[in-house]
């Protein structure tokens, strides 16, 4: 099966990806395309998985710990309050984690609501020149302080 998820892995071992981050142990830190938050990113495994169940619970653990370790690092970057996590695999059937900043200064009616509230096709996409900052910022940040496989 291939799956915008497999694709975007397979361009990220390629060098061709332009949201890539970085790679972690698990699998790559990219940013979210459309950015429908700043500095939303996503987790995507390598190898491509189906779902989190899929792994081995070592895999598991290593997979939740570089989101969790991306989450800070988004959290840091862009001055969120919070980071939310979501994992689905519904419309794309392959594991991802889905890593969204929330801010103080979004609108009342989106603040309490899941990040699907807003509209997606109304986000702005992705553009290097644009986001290319806060994506090399990220990838320094991961650089300075690499998870460690204990953490």
């Amino acid at each position: 099966m291939s799956t915008a998820i497999h694709r975007r892995v397979a361009a990220c071992r390629a060098g061709a990806e332009p949201t890539c981050i970085a790679r972690l142990p698990s699998g790559w830190a990219v940013m979210g395309d459309p950015q429908v938050l700043p500095g939303y990113c996503l987790l995507l495994p390598d190898p491509v998985v189906p779902h989190l169940n899929a792994m081995a619970a070592a895999g598991q653990a290593e997979f939740l710990a570089d989101m969790a370790h991306l989450g800070q690092a988004v959290l840091e970057l862009t001055g969120a309050l919070r980071i939310n996590y979501a994992m689905f695999g519904n419309v794309e059937p392959a594991l991802h984690a889905h890593v969204f900043p929330r801010f103080a200064d979004e609108p009342a009616e989106f603040r309490a609501a899941h990040p699907w509230t807003y509209d997606w096709s109304k986000a702005r996409a992705f553009d290097l020149a644009r986001d290319g900052a806060l994506l090399d910022a990220l990838r320094a940040r991961l650089a300075s302080a690499p998870r460690q496989p204990s953490d």
